[in-house]
């Protein structure tokens, strides 16, 4: 995704199937503005870096042209803050808010899945979705990245094109809970966004009540801290538990007394997605360099 101020003028790519959209009950002027909406968020919610800098006194524009509405506020009193920044403390606060703390991290799946299996097998749930609906996300972020869902949902539409936005509404009120409790302006966009989903249940609130107090899961992959989908609101695709490995030996192999004392080989191990708030690891070096 790039973060041109064209992109707010021009209108919004149309890749996705007619099909799609039919499931909006709004008119089409309100589904043009909540496509508008969406679309600022993505960008606004994205790294500040000098395309983006450079495009604030459009997005502060677009905000204060936006009609009135709950999100509208918002959305004004991030800008209003955001536009009076010097570009170095804008990249510093995002960097702690979203790089450097599991609780605000902006990838959705964390916060349902953790490290585990589930977790790679929900992200690819979600980018067949994206494809499903004739749209390929291009910018090389994970499919479950907060910016990446909002264009998807501003391109696709109310119905299907905001269902991960549905899905995934816990999540994004402990985002919105950990920036509140940081102080973070960056509240005043989970804010905005949660003002135009479905309100929270009581089973909502209880289960970001309880992840705001464990925090998000920090196991290893394989290890599924939310077995059965605990936290998964009702309706969300959880992938199913992996078949336990078969220990028994196919037919004709030999046994393992016939194997005498041969060396076991190292198992595979599966790569996951990068654990929010971990460094990436370094890689293994190969061979035999002196």
């Amino acid at each position: 995704m790039s973060p041109l101020p064209s992109a707010l003028r021009r209108p919004l790519r149309a890749r996705v199937r007619p099909a799609a959209r039919r499931a909006a009950a709004l008119t089409p002027e309100e589904t043009r503005e909540r496509a508008l909406m969406l679309r600022l968020l993505s960008l606004l919610v994205q790294y500040p870096d000098a395309e983006l800098e450079a495009a604030r006194p459009v997005l502060t524009a677009t905000a204060l042209a936006l009609p009135p509405s709950p999100a509208a506020e918002h959305v004004r009193a991030f800008t209003g803050w955001f536009t009076e920044q010097d570009a170095e403390v804008l990249e510093k606060h995002y960097v702690e808010m979203f790089d450097l703390r599991r609780k605000s991290s902006l990838y959705l799946t964390y916060y349902l899945h953790g490290d585990t299996r589930r977790r790679g097998m929900a992200l690819l749930t979600l980018a067949q979705r994206y494809r499903a609906l004739g749209w390929e996300n291009g910018g090389g972020e994970l499919p479950d990245h907060l910016p990446v869902v909002l264009e998807f949902a501003a391109l696709a539409g109310p119905g299907a094109g905001e269902a991960p936005l549905r899905q995934h509404r816990r999540g994004l009120e402990l985002i919105q809970h950990a920036l509140t409790t940081a102080d973070s302006p960056y509240r005043h966009l989970l804010a905005a966004l949660l003002t135009l989903l479905p309100p929270a249940t009581d089973a909502d609130r209880e289960a970001v009540a309880r992840l705001a107090a464990e925090g998000p899961p920090a196991e290893d992959v394989g290890l599924d801290p939310y077995a059965g989908g605990a936290f998964a609101p009702p309706g969300t695709f959880v992938p199913p538990e992996l078949a336990a490995p078969t220990l028994a030996p196919p037919p004709g192999a030999p046994s393992a007394s016939s194997c005498g004392s041969h060396a076991h080989s190292a198992p595979h191990t599966h790569s996951a997605p990068h654990t929010p708030g971990a460094p990436h690891a370094p890689a293994q070096p190969t061979g035999d360099h002196r």
